[in-house]
């Protein structure tokens, strides 16, 4: 072991820099540690899980512009703050046209919703309502709760709104997350168009506030590998840092990389992107990044693709042909255009990594779906109880239906393991994942894994020249097959991983019929 730390340095230069992970939690949604990917293994984009209808937004102040949705936990408490209004296309025969504003739903265990009566906005006559915003910021309004440890207890939950006499983004505060005031008389943030979800948040690792608005980029200067991953350049997304929530750095655009196969391991899908089409109007629209809470050095985010393909056969059809006629009228995209989920995420808030497969598809419902405005993803990521009586809690993501049709919304449930976005997947014959070399702290090694009865996991821990280190060797490593969240990694007893903390190191991950979603050293 002294001979292999005295190495390092020789190492080091020869395989390039070293990652310092440290004990943060590594998902697969990106190829940062990934080296290459080799037999049948590959990496497996999941798909949250349809469950049950939590809010319908049919009051007379709400409407079918239900659209950006936030939802957080607060203890014991789940917060929801969505947008209402409604859009006529049948000249108010439906419902008369509202105007936006901005509503307040909670929940003790984000599975059942209730609106509450708050009466703080007059609505046609009366309180009785659960009405947050009726002015300024109430287009869209991303409400958090601050974890920046010098914030003032009348600032504890902040927001950004987009709404009001100026263009820009609205700062806000409130002491209880239901009453809000302006922090600001004029708007903090100006460059962008901002015409969808703008949000931020307090980065725990940077020790500053980030934001994440909407603006247009340049179409003849649009990034190459957004158009290759099915995404035409126009709609797009810029990120500023703030130290103080007010004076706000100028927002600059993100740059992605479609994800593809790590190492060309798989010959005809060397690069996913190639398999897209371009020159078809595809645009991002929300973007509901947020630090994963389980890594907070990574970012992922929930964007909202739209997908224009015109009147095609596949188009006429889809569910209600006639009313997306009627919807089409006064611009053909609202009767042809479809909105789904989307993932992608980051190391630096900055770079991002976007799957070109859509995380969120519209599904298999016959009636009111596959429609523009449907398929927006909340912004948050929250816990909620399993339906299976003794499994873990699972990670519950909020999405709209029936968006702009004759009534109200549907916010629907899904949801997806936790750590479940990503996974390193093999079948049976097996194949493995090599990382690149890494440092780490800890004593033990991790993994959230769901493995068949038939199958297994081995991990060995390499040199960053590739060769097993003592003890660690994949014969040296216990077969692991089950289901579990944090399954522990065990050598045989003559193997110490506090010998190996703060060296580098690599992995070799060994799967069959078996998907690993992360691993962590603690």
């Amino acid at each position: 072991m002294l001979i292999y730390a005295a190495n390092i340095y020789a190492q080091k230069k020869v395989n390039g820099e070293i990652s310092p992970i440290g004990s943060s939690r590594q998902l697969f949604t990106d190829n940062t540690l990934i080296e290459k990917v080799t037999g049948k293994a590959d990496l497996l984009l999941h798909h949250p899980v349809a469950r049950n209808v939590v809010l319908e937004t049919n009051e007379g102040w709400e409407g079918n512009g239900t659209n950006y949705i936030t939802v957080f936990q607060d203890g014991d408490k789940y917060r929801m703050y969505y947008r209402a209004g409604h859009y006529s296309y049948t000249g108010g025969k439906d419902r008369p046209n509202r105007k936006d504003i901005y509503c307040y739903a909670e929940s003790v265990d984000g599975i059942h919703w209730k609106k509450p009566v708050l009466e703080i906005i007059n609505w046609a006559g009366s309180f009785k309502n659960n009405i947050i915003l009726d002015s300024i910021g109430s287009h869209a309004f991303s409400p958090f709760l601050d974890k920046n440890p010098d914030c003032a207890p009348d600032a504890k939950y902040k927001a950004l709104g987009w709404g009001g006499g100026k263009h820009g983004l609205y700062a806000f505060k409130s002491a209880d997350g239901i009453h809000w005031t302006l922090m600001n008389e004029d708007p903090v943030v100006t460059k962008g168009a901002f015409d969808s979800q703008n949000l931020a948040f307090w980065d725990t690792e940077k020790k500053e506030y980030r934001c994440y608005v909407r603006d247009f980029r340049n179409k003849t200067k649009g990034s190459v590998s957004l158009i290759n991953a099915g995404i035409d350049a126009g709609r797009d997304i810029r990120t500023a840092k703030s130290k103080d929530f007010i004076h706000w750095t100028e927002p600059e655009f993100i740059s992605y990389e479609a994800n593809t196969d790590p190492g060309g391991s798989v010959p005809d899908k060397k690069t996913r992107s190639e398999n897209y089409p371009t020159g078809r109007v595809c645009e991002l629209y929300t973007n509901q990044v947020l630090p994963y809470y389980r890594s907070p050095g990574l970012f992922i985010g929930f964007p909202t693709r739209y997908v224009d393909k015109g009147w095609t056969t596949s188009a006429k059809l889809l569910p209600r042909f006639d009313y997306r006629q009627i919807r089409a009228v006064g611009s053909r995209r609202e009767g042809t255009a479809i909105t789904e989920g989307m993932i992608m995420s980051s190391r630096d808030g900055d770079h991002f990594t976007i799957w070109p497969e859509a995380f969120l598809r519209p599904g298999l419902r016959k009636y009111d779906t596959w429609f523009y405005g449907d398929m927006y993803q909340n912004w948050g990521l929250v816990e909620t109880p399993s339906d299976i009586e003794d499994a873990p809690a699972e990670i519950s993501i909020y999405a709209t239906e029936k968006a702009l049709q004759e009534t109200g919304v549907s916010i629907r449930r899904y949801t997806i393991r936790i750590d479940g976005f990503v996974s390193l997947h093999a079948p049976l014959a097996g194949g493995e994942l090599i990382t690149k070399p890494f440092t780490f702290n800890g004593s033990k090694l991790s993994l959230n894994v769901s493995i068949s009865a038939a199958g297994s996991v081995r991990i060995e821990i390499q040199r960053p020249d590739g060769k097993a280190i003592p003890w660690f060797s994949l014969d040296d490593c216990e077969e692991i097959y089950g289901d579990d969240l944090d399954r522990q990694v065990i050598w045989k007893p003559a193997a110490d991983l506090t010998k190996l903390q703060g060296v580098p190191v690599r992995l070799r991950i060994s799967v069959k019929d078996a998907d690993v979603y992360s691993f962590v050293f603690n």
